[in-house]
């Protein structure tokens, strides 16, 4: 089948992500192929190879984008926080709201890095490994204000995230709790691991 008609260049490409994405999320990386991929969203597979080179740096760029798109909702969502405290609040809200919308995309953001090529996962990291910095900065903010005892932020912002991301794992949103109501004890958790030793006494 042809692309169908009126369809831009721009949402046939968004068409494709879309499939893509739900496909990966459901058989894996592995399993999707671009003749199946191009019969999700009505091409041949020819005309598939006008916006998919090839599958390998499709995955890339896919992976690329969705890390993109998280630092940039990022940055809008902590504009006018300041203070570290809130600041951390906020950064939780974020980060739950953001993996418990956007599950398929936060799967195969994880399980899929292993199907990148050496060059792509070092793109990817880099990106991943600033998104965490954002964090660790908000608890060396808080440690020198004297607000929470963090002797190493970089191994503390590792275990939120960590906490944090396995959210997206469960959370359904017809479940007992709303996403607001896991928000607020999920602060309330990582507040708590703040003010608690980080190792034996």
């Amino acid at each position: 089948m042809a692309r169908p008609v009126g369809a831009s260049g721009a949402d046939t490409m968004r068409a494709i992500r879309k499939a893509a994405i739900h496909r990966i999320y459901r058989h894996g990386y592995e399993a999707m192929s671009l003749r199946t991929l191009a019969a999700d969203v009505g091409l041949r597979v020819g005309s598939l190879h006008n916006y998919i080179p090839n599958k390998q740096e499709f995955l890339g760029n896919l992976l690329d984008e969705i890390m993109a798109e998280l630092l940039l909702d990022f940055e809008a969502h902590m504009a006018d926080v300041s203070e570290p405290r809130d600041a951390l609040m906020a950064f939780v809200e974020f980060h739950i709201d953001w993996h418990t919308a956007r599950k398929e995309e936060v799967f195969i953001g994880n399980m899929e890095l292993r199907s990148l090529s050496p060059e792509q996962y070092a793109r990817i990291t880099a990106r991943r490994k600033q998104y965490e910095r954002h964090l660790r900065a908000i608890l060396e903010r808080g440690r020198r204000k004297g607000l929470w005892r963090v002797e190493n932020p970089a191994v503390v912002s590792k275990a939120i995230l960590a906490l944090l991301t396995g959210v997206s794992n469960w959370y359904r949103p017809d479940g007992k709790l709303s996403r607001k109501q896991l928000t607020r004890l999920y602060q309330s958790m990582v507040e708590r691991m703040l003010h608690e030793p980080e190792g034996p006494g």
